[in-house]
């Protein structure tokens, strides 16, 4: 399953890549991509884990950039 999903308040090109690389080192992701410039995120993963892998890089997110939050 391929998502994208909508990030509010995210400040800096480098939280977006520090971001980017941690969701991708997630179990069962099998490709990611966090855009600054149009303030998006995508999610490539199985689709047996695929909410798990959200909630997963939510918790990510929210450790590089506290302010950042997901429109799920």
């Amino acid at each position: 399953m391929k998502k994208k999903f909508k990030l509010i308040d995210l400040d800096c090109a480098n939280c977006a890549a520090k971001m980017e690389d941690a969701i991708k080192k997630i179990d069962g992701v099998t490709d990611a991509s966090v855009s600054f410039m149009t303030q998006k995120m995508m999610i490539e993963a199985d689709d047996a884990v695929f909410d798990d892998v959200v909630r997963q890089a939510v918790e990510c997110i929210s450790k590089v950039e506290p302010d950042c939050q997901v429109v799920l």
